[in-house]
């Protein structure tokens, strides 16, 4: 087959007539094509049968490989569940959660070493902390006491809460009592970064045993 570029699923006979080719105004703004030196060829005798640049199958060959490319890149359901607003479910705890993707591996156990990467953001949408920032997820034992009781809850399940699966992507908002509390965090000079009786949201994806 020529490597002559055309337009795809479009077959062209190459000009027969002795006299120099002339350019159609639609091969010149809509074909443009380009020959190598090499790929020069006799002009054809006037009875002769022009050649084709592509054959029927091929053309549609070409263009089933461009559709499939084309729904490759699409977006994937997971993606576009991401970026669709969550809503979120209140348990009996005070714990809000919505599971922005379901995950597909197995669920975590209580006192087992797992890892996960969050966004912590407070209620008027601040950032205070991300792991996707410093590049290195979150490893710690779930459900001894290493995080907040919010965390340890939204992953582990229970209270009205369903368990995290391996791979899953969860929003959690916390009342103060499952985050810091009266005390807050990172106080230092009278300010703090998390402020006290702060509600916070995490954006927690459990991506499995560590």
């Amino acid at each position: 087959m020529s490597s002559t570029a055309f337009s795809l699923g479009t077959c062209i006979p190459k000009i027969t007539s002795t006299n120099p080719p002339l350019i159609s105004k639609f091969e010149s703004t809509t074909l443009r094509f380009k020959i190598s030196p090499r790929e020069h060829q006799p002009v054809q005798a006037a009875n002769e049968k022009p050649i084709t640049l592509c054959t029927r199958r091929e053309a549609i060959g070409f263009g089933f490989c461009i559709g499939l490319v084309d729904a490759i890149c699409q977006p994937q359901p997971a993606a576009a569940a991401e970026s669709t607003p969550c809503e979120l479910t209140v348990s009996p705890s005070g714990l809000a959660f919505c599971d922005k993707v379901v995950g597909y591996g197995p669920q975590a156990v209580k006192g087992q070493l797992i890892k996960a990467h969050y966004v912590g953001k407070l209620e008027n949408g601040k950032v205070f902390d991300s792991s996707y920032n410093r590049g290195k997820p979150l490893t710690f034992r779930v459900g001894a006491g290493e995080v907040i009781k919010g965390w340890d809850l939204g992953i582990l399940g229970g209270e009205g809460v369903p368990p995290m699966l391996a791979g899953g992507k969860r929003t959690l908002k916390l009342p103060p009592e499952l985050g810091y509390g009266m005390r807050g965090a990172g106080c230092k000079g009278g300010s703090c970064i998390i402020p006290p009786e702060s509600v916070l949201l995490f954006d927690v994806e459990f991506i499995g045993k560590a």
